[in-house]
């Protein structure tokens, strides 16, 4: 059952720095699965019968973390792009130097369960609990500093741990679809802004699930982005998200980096962090009275 909230919007004139309307959030998943579970995709297409464990499937998972966002993270390094990992509790604990290095660059270092196999329907509560609290302490530990903002696997969490997570301190999370700007959800004894996520350009379902090119991909933002500003002026937000494993291989990653070129010489974008979001909306007085 879901947990009631007071909705707190933002002021309906929002914009963002500099007065621009459009913030660009690169989003890279630093995804792990606990051992025995692999990636729900991969590139054999077909699943194995009666649950059996995929050692392709799971290899082809492991890319994740060992390549392909090391190859990611470099793109947006060579742009100067600040961009959000979103990590697993069991990749800061298998990976706490490399994740310390990206903490130390600036990275957003944001809390994605403790596997990317435990999504929040499927748990109980007291293991969405430990999900939230080893996460929490596993990406401290790596980092020096605690996680401000949080996004699920699979985007998938109910108000119930929405409000978990505001009990445990976290500034924001990104598991809600439904409006363009953020809003603050109050709870009797705490609250917690939920930044809204866009969906458009995620190379899982692009690559995965549609059997669309990087080369679509680009040009799928490209022409997005033309088309809004053809629009009368709306202040948004766009994600773009790449998966380790997915577009953090070779064949794919191009494209990634010819986004990011893209939106770097747009002086109108706010290439941004979600944390940066939250920070600024707050600080700057923007909440509606």
């Amino acid at each position: 059952m879901d947990t009631k909230f007071e909705r707190l919007p933002l002021a309906q004139d929002l914009q963002w720095p500099d007065n621009r309307r459009i913030a660009v959030v690169f989003n890279l998943a630093y995804e792990m699965w606990t051992p025995g579970v692999t990636s729900g995709v991969g590139p054999m297409g077909n699943v194995l019968k009666d649950g059996l464990f995929d050692p392709n499937a799971d290899s082809y998972g492991r890319y994740n973390a060992a390549q392909g966002i090391p190859r990611l993270a470099n793109i947006l390094e060579r742009h100067g792009i600040t961009g959000t990992l979103m990590t697993s509790g069991l990749v800061a604990e298998a990976f706490p130097e490399q994740l310390r290095a990206y903490a130390d660059k600036g990275y957003d270092i944001v809390g994605h369960g403790l596997a990317q196999d435990m999504v929040f329907p499927t748990l109980s509560e007291a293991d969405a609990e430990r999900s939230i609290l080893r996460s929490t302490a596993l990406i401290e530990a790596a980092t020096g500093q605690r996680p401000r903002g949080w996004i699920s696997p699979r985007v998938t969490s109910s108000t119930r741990i929405q409000k978990m997570l505001a009990d445990h301190g976290y500034l924001w999370h990104g598991d809600v679809l439904d409006q363009d700007l953020p809003y603050v959800q109050r709870f009797d004894q705490a609250e917690i802004m939920a930044i809204p996520m866009s969906v458009e350009f995620n190379d899982l379902p692009h690559a995965m699930r549609f059997g669309r090119t990087p080369r679509q991909f680009v040009d799928l933002f490209t022409q997005t982005l033309e088309g809004i500003k053809s629009q009368p002026a709306e202040t948004i937000i766009l994600d773009i998200f790449a998966h380790g494993h997915c577009y953090g291989r070779p064949a794919a990653a191009w494209a990634i980096d010819e986004i990011a070129r893209v939106c770097k010489q747009d002086a109108t974008l706010w290439l941004t962090t979600r944390s940066e979001i939250a920070s600024y909306c707050t600080h700057a007085g923007q909440q509606a009275a």
